[in-house]
């Protein structure tokens, strides 16, 4: 298991890969494929245009440099990852868990880990020197009580506002909303055009919505007070937040089933605006 997941790690340096702590009867040793000893199972949420060439060009490269093995690609589609956590907590109950999967860094790995699902991996650290050039943050991020189970293979960045200079033109907006006030006031703009103010996703995609109106709103001191102890979710700021995300949603197009496709609208013309992570850009220049 060891000397197959250095493999792996050697060329996964692209989410978050976490190794799976393997019984007699888990990961690849009950892969759906013939001959699993040579395989490396991957499970990620990777499928969509961007994500997929992406996961395609590590396959290939760990194929070049590891002919004894195979890059078995277990993606499961859904943006979010929803349905993959799914099937995931389903494989780890039944004791088949992937040889690695992706996740986020942070408080969602400590289920995993209180479970006994996930083995560190402080070996990888310092065998390949990772302590040397990862952020102590985000290395505090992915450990407990000094063990480290994950191997961060990239960095995103959430609250993104991509936009069609033309579609703006057209409406007569100027400049790029600064504030939440200036962002109504654009979709509002938008909207007499007959084009699309805001292009939205599937669920998950409006609580990404959520977040980054909140903190448009709130602003980030107010915001991260939210998640520390004590914090108020019922006073005027937070309600007026709240309206705030209401008002922009009610400029949202017809959801389409992810972000890809709504990330399209906007670069088709369609749409003014999607509110979307930096992983977008791959998305825009994928193939």
């Amino acid at each position: 298991m060891r000397r197959r997941w250095m493999a792996a790690v050697a060329v996964t340096v692209a989410g978050l890969l976490t190794l799976t702590a393997c019984g007699d009867g888990g990961g690849a040793a009950q892969s759906p494929q013939a001959d699993a000893k040579k395989k490396v199972e991957v499970f990620s949420w990777w499928t969509g245009p961007g994500e997929a060439d992406g996961l395609k060009a590590m396959k290939e490269i760990f194929e070049k440099q590891n002919t004894g093995l195979t890059f078995f690609d277990a993606a499961v589609a859904g943006g979010s990852g929803d349905k993959a956590r799914a099937l995931l907590a389903t494989k780890l109950q039944a004791d088949t868990p992937p040889d690695t999967f992706q996740g986020h860094a942070g408080a969602e790995l400590q289920g995993y880990i209180k479970a006994g699902d996930l083995e560190p991996v402080n070996f990888l650290y310092d065998e390949l020197k990772l302590k040397d050039v990862f952020p102590q943050q985000l290395i505090d991020q992915i450990s407990v009580a000094g063990k480290i189970y994950s191997v961060p293979v990239n960095i995103h960045r959430s609250n993104v506002m991509w936009f069609n200079p033309g579609v703006l033109k057209e409406a007569g907006v100027a400049e790029v909303p600064k504030t939440i006030e200036e962002f109504v006031a654009a979709l509002e703009k938008v909207k007499k055009t007959g084009k699309i103010p805001l292009a939205i996703g599937s669920e998950w995609t409006m609580v990404h919505l959520l977040e980054s109106v909140l903190l448009g709103s709130l602003g980030t001191d107010a915001y991260n007070r939210l998640w520390t102890a004590g914090s108020d979710w019922s006073g005027p700021a937070m309600t007026k937040a709240l309206n705030d995300f209401k008002t922009v949603l009610s400029y949202a197009g017809d959801p389409a089933d992810d972000w890809q496709p709504a990330a399209k609208q906007v670069a088709d013309g369609e749409a003014a605006f999607t509110i979307m992570g930096d992983w977008a850009y791959g998305y825009r220049n994928a193939g």
